[in-house]
């Protein structure tokens, strides 16, 4: 079979073949619409708190009404102690308690010791905690400066150094903008290689003779085309719908995207040619995809990981195109910053590409033997 027949044969196949299409086209676009789904809001909201407020002045009474201002909480209830407050945690009708003890006003007023106020969290959900958290603090801060503002200046004092955080790339610090962009990367992996990984066991299912150079060459270049589709498909349109940070440097991505397709594309083929049957690839690759995310270094850094998990971490070719895709897409990093890991992504594509020739041009339809399997 020539270069070009076997290239259109790849689209043929996944026109003709629905388990394929399914994986390889409709899955792609699914996840596009189904991962961000849930953290469509970005940010924690309306989270319950109950207030116990010991003293009763207008400094505490103003600091509550502040903290009911917030999008992050709600104030559920101002429970007569701190142990009725708890039984309500307990409920799950709250998630977290603001004590506002006695002398709270006095101890900010002459710097006492022993003042301030008490917060319990409910640690179960991380993120929530923190949002009430940073809530209660602004809205503490916020007393503060209108309460105490006119006494500094009253006594000559100046205001400690004030410092504004503003995020440069993730600007509204919301869940989805964070893990999305990773995730991506091992979507667009896992897809790409289940189909190439089905597309050439199903060959040795029919039991066809060995492919020609022309043919693998042809077939490669056909998946590595249909992960391009699908990365210019998330980076373009998906993000731009899903509002993810985005065309930071788009050029970039002309030179990154192919290398990470026929990466993934090699190893997908280099795998398919282990299996007998098809359906077998979905049923070994598709629990690695957790621990693909996990090595890709969006959940944790690589940098803490032990030197052998990092390193191990890079034989997926999702690791490094998480880390292109991020700074491109996201961070608008020229190329120059990314040289060692689009080598690496070359490097994996010559790897993977020469060990899947060689098997593919050597085995045809005979059946797998145990070390195959």
């Amino acid at each position: 079979m020539s270069f070009s027949a076997a290239f259109a044969q790849v689209f043929r196949a996944i026109a003709s073949n629905f388990a394929l299409a399914s994986i390889i086209v409709l899955a792609v676009i699914l996840y596009g619409f189904y991962y961000p789904a849930p953290y469509a809001h970005q940010t924690a909201r309306q989270l319950p708190v109950v207030v116990v407020d010991e003293e009763r002045t207008p400094l505490t009474r103003q600091l509550i009404r502040n903290l009911s201002d917030a999008r992050e909480v709600r104030i559920a209830a101002e429970a007569p102690s701190v142990a009725a407050a708890e039984q309500m945690v307990r409920a799950r009708e709250a998630d977290g308690i603001l004590l506002l003890p006695r002398g709270l006003t006095r101890s900010l007023l002459t710097g006492a010791r022993g003042g301030g106020m008490g917060l319990w969290l409910n640690g179960t959900y991380l993120i929530r905690a923190r949002d009430i958290g940073g809530a209660i603090q602004a809205a503490a801060v916020a007393v503060g400066m209108q309460r105490l503002g006119p006494v500094a200046e009253g006594l000559h004092l100046h205001p400690p150094i004030e410092v504004i955080e503003r995020p440069l790339f993730n600007t509204r610090e919301g869940y989805a903008d964070y893990v999305f962009p990773a995730v991506a990367a091992v979507i667009l992996q896992q897809t790409l290689l289940f189909g190439s990984a089905m597309l050439v066991a199903g060959r040795r299912e029919e039991r066809l003779p060995p492919m020609r150079t022309a043919e693998f060459f042809g077939t490669w270049s056909g998946l590595t085309l249909i992960g391009c589709f699908g990365a210019m498909l998330y980076f373009g349109w998906i993000y731009w719908f899903q509002d993810v940070p985005r065309a930071g440097n788009m050029s970039g991505l002309f030179v990154a995207v192919p290398l990470f397709a026929a990466a993934v594309a090699a190893l997908g083929m280099l795998l398919g040619t282990l299996f007998d049957r098809p359906d077998r690839p979905l049923q070994v690759l598709i629990p690695t995809s957790i621990i693909l995310f996990f090595l890709a270094g969006a959940a944790w850094p690589l940098s803490a990981m032990p030197g052998w998990v990092a390193a191990l971490a890079h034989v997926s070719p999702a690791t490094l195109g998480a880390q292109v895709f991020v700074r491109l897409n996201e961070m608008g990093a020229p190329l120059r910053e990314l040289t060692l890991p689009l080598i690496g992504l070359a490097l994996l594509a010559t790897g993977y590409g020469f060990a899947g020739y060689v098997r593919a041009t050597r085995l045809g339809g005979q059946r797998p033997t145990q070390s195959d399997t």
